[in-house]
């Protein structure tokens, strides 16, 4: 089995396509192999593994990890959502550009956004649940968000009037958050 890079993105967003082998029983495939994935020149060495589950119209991001940093491999077992990631490093030539792909259970895409992305996504199906592998172990004292809306990223997304958490509602913007000391674990 092959997994494969369909298109890569804001100098580090890579868009993979595993092989998948179905027939009348069902589908069957390898959603990470670390030796494939060192070949591809991608991390191969996750530490801890996220699931989510969220209903249709929630938004949630746009997150991030400096201490560990953190990147994520994530796919869509259930529904289809948008996910979106935001280049947050200092230096960088797309600095502040993001890039969205709608990911589903059906078209079985995975998106690696590394460590300098703040990451999100949006559920257009009725419910949708995402896994992830992370690089880093979760560290609420290490972490933050950039506000969803920021009009000076303009993220396209395809819902209106998300349900949001409070702490997604109030995130700083981009631009606040390069004043940060904390960003500076971020560069280009």
């Amino acid at each position: 089995m092959q997994m494969s890079i369909e298109s890569k993105h804001l100098n580090g967003i890579v868009v993979l396509q595993p092989e998948v082998f179905e027939d009348e029983r069902g589908f069957f495939l390898e959603a990470f192999r670390a030796d494939q994935f060192k070949e591809l020149g991608l991390p191969h060495e996750f530490v801890q593994d996220n699931h989510s589950r969220s209903a249709k119209g929630v938004l949630r991001g746009l997150h991030f990890q400096w201490e560990p940093p953190m990147g994520k491999l994530m796919r869509v077992t259930i529904g289809t959502a948008f996910l979106v990631a935001v280049d947050i490093r200092k230096g960088s030539p797309t600095l502040g550009q993001w890039f969205g792909i709608e990911v589903s259970a059906e078209n079985k895409k995975q998106v690696y956004a590394p460590a300098g992305f703040a990451r999100g996504f949006c559920v257009l199906s009725d419910v949708a649940e995402l896994q992830y592998k992370c690089t880093g172990i979760y560290n609420n004292k290490g972490e933050s968000g950039i506000l969803w809306n920021d009009p000076e990223i303009g993220v396209e997304w395809p819902v209106k009037n998300p349900i949001l958490s409070q702490k997604d509602a109030i995130a700083k913007p981009l631009a606040q958050w390069l004043e940060t000391p904390e960003s500076d674990f971020f560069t280009y």
